[in-house]
């Protein structure tokens, strides 16, 4: 029958699983490794190529454009890429125009292991040309360099980290697909908005009046708008509290005519003097609600013993405990050392 002259070759099988190029041992090539064959006919998928680009808050608040210059390579256009004055090419006489070269080792008796590599004489490409033959211009390397303007538009809502591709702007290469350049938005720290999402927080500092008795202040946007800020009548703010403005935090990306809020977190300032004269504890005594304390009559306080308040740094005094706990272990490392101090110890054993 048909192909019966090969069922008892023992290294058949081995040729079915790797796929020829089987010689008295293990190994074996793959024939469309790198340039070689007709893969070379297949153009494969150049690089992306990505680029950081800083922007501010106001930036991606408003929206922009920049402009970014790039230096990429591109296929000569004196030789449109062929690397030769005759647009022809010879084939390498180191790999045969395969793009590889194989070696053979024995790896045992019997057994020769083949390991392919890119050819370095053509670098993978299979492909010769003369000295004389090569283009003036990009001196047979096929490409070129050029310096080229990119106008990256930055649009409202956009945020850290955003991508902004430019499709097929990679370097060219011989039967490549160029590549993409990735333009990649870094945002600054800004010093007074912070951003979280669609929202913007700030801070702001009342002192104790403004925080009893009412405030006014102007913020200056992002976009250079004044928003006048100001609380309630007979509104009391309190430490810590926030307040938030609707339709005024960072715009929607793709909808920019819808906004997040502006979060204001505020901080109450107590007076720099520790003390208050007579006049003006009688004075807050009289506007101020007082907390009563039904325990505190009269006969109460008559068993009570009076105290005096101090000041206390608990993290100076937390500071200097950890400095004596670290001489006192390096004191002790330096006892152990000491050879006096284990005779001492033998003797009273």
């Amino acid at each position: 029958m048909g192909g019966s002259s090969h069922a008892h070759d023992p290294f058949n099988i081995f040729e079915a699983f790797f796929g020829g190029g089987f010689s008295g041992g293990f190994g074996g090539g793959f024939s469309s490794f790198g340039g070689g064959g007709g893969s070379r006919s297949r153009k494969r998928q150049g690089e992306d190529v990505v680029h950081p680009l800083r922007v501010s808050l106001e930036d991606l608040y408003n929206g922009t454009t920049r402009k970014l210059s790039i230096s990429r390579n591109i296929l000569c256009t004196k030789c449109k890429g062929k690397g030769s004055k005759s647009g022809s090419l010879g084939r390498c006489h180191g790999c045969q125009g395969t793009g590889v070269r194989t070696t053979s080792r024995q790896i045992g008796p019997g057994m020769i292991q083949r390991v392919q590599h890119v050819c370095s004489a053509c670098r993978g490409s299979g492909e010769s040309i003369s000295e004389r033959d090569k283009c003036s211009q990009c001196k047979g390397m096929k490409v070129t360099q050029e310096t080229k303007v990119l106008e990256v538009h930055i649009e409202k809502g956009m945020q850290h980290n955003e991508k902004i591709v430019f499709s097929g702007e990679s370097d060219e290469a011989p039967d490549t697909i160029p590549g993409d350049i990735v333009i990649m938005l870094q945002q600054r720290e800004h010093p007074k908005f912070k951003r979280n999402s669609d929202d913007l927080h700030i801070e702001h500092n009342l002192n104790l009046r403004e925080a009893l008795c009412g405030f006014q202040f102007v913020l200056t946007h992002l976009d250079g708008r004044k928003l006048l800020i100001k609380s309630k009548p007979g509104e009391v703010f309190k430490p810590d509290c926030c307040k938030a403005i609707n339709d005024e935090g960072m715009p929607h990306y793709k909808r920019p005519f819808i906004r997040g809020r502006l979060i204001i977190h505020f901080n109450v300032e107590f007076p720099d003097s520790g003390f208050l004269s007579p006049e003006k504890s009688q004075m807050l005594r009289m506007v101020l609600p007082v907390k009563s304390d039904k325990r505190l009559s009269n006969k109460v306080l008559a068993r009570c013993e009076e105290t005096t308040l101090i000041d206390v740094d608990i993290e100076e005094e937390m500071r200097q405990k950890e400095q004596r706990r670290q001489r006192e272990a390096y004191d002790d490392d330096d006892d152990d050392d000491d050879p006096m101090v284990h005779q001492v110890a033998c003797n009273q054993q």
